[in-house]
């Protein structure tokens, strides 16, 4: 069965999964790029980028590389994909990561805005949805081929799959990082009446790793 699933989605001990003043230079917000120290490193991370047989292996890794294993499609909020607000100006914004995007297959993006489907190298092409997270979800799940679906955030964008329970499992990288302000993913959620629980928790020198999945005999909606 098809599942939809959060991985490596960093966030600080008080429970931000970005900082405050977001921008074009600063797109994890300010503090925001030290929720990923313990991603960076990784071989997963480096071989993304085109480092070969660089990074390093352990722990980290693992959850890093099992984060990509039968993905199959992916989810992402707009502020994931640009800094660009309202309706697109023109088509030349083709997201964060250059001509060939790390995830080299269908890509669904939120927004409220229409806009053509953009066909990248390596497989990945991204397909705007402006019929909500339902809607892209099915859509998502259509084009997977069986595979699963992979959000890949941003924090509004999981709240909102958390809220309607469509999650079914969720890995988050704690870092040993205060950030005080920014998007904090749990505000107002309340994990255990929504029926999500702690299934696996493993602690490295740069992260608690902490799988939280829906109960078996939880409401889908």
């Amino acid at each position: 069965m098809q599942k939809l699933r959060v991985e490596s989605f960093s966030i600080s001990i008080d429970g931000f999964g970005a900082g405050p003043d977001q921008s074009l230079d600063n797109p994890l917000g300010a503090g925001g790029e030290a929720l990923h120290r313990w991603f960076f490193p990784t071989h997963t991370f480096q071989s993304m980028h085109g480092e070969g047989e660089s990074g390093e292996t352990g722990a980290d890794d693992d959850f890093a590389a099992r984060g990509f294993d039968n993905i199959g499609a992916w989810i992402l909020g707009r502020n994931m994909f640009g800094p660009i607000r309202g309706p697109w100006p023109d088509d030349e914004w083709k997201g964060w990561w250059g001509d060939n995007p790390p995830y080299h297959v269908p890509v669904f993006v939120l927004t409220n805005y229409e806009r053509d489907p953009v066909e990248m190298e390596g497989g990945t092409t991204f397909y705007f949805v402006t019929e909500g997270i339902h809607a892209a979800l099915e859509q998502a799940f259509d084009s997977a081929n069986g595979k699963d679906v992979r959000v890949g955030g941003g924090v509004n964008t999981i709240r909102q799959y958390l809220k309607a329970k469509l999650i079914d499992e969720m890995h988050l990288a704690v870092s040993p990082v205060i950030l005080g302000q920014g998007e904090n993913l749990f505000l107002g959620l309340d994990l255990k009446s929504l029926g999500y629980e702690c299934v696996e928790h493993v602690a490295t020198g740069k992260a608690m790793h902490v799988i939280i999945s829906k109960k078996e005999n939880s409401n889908q909606k």
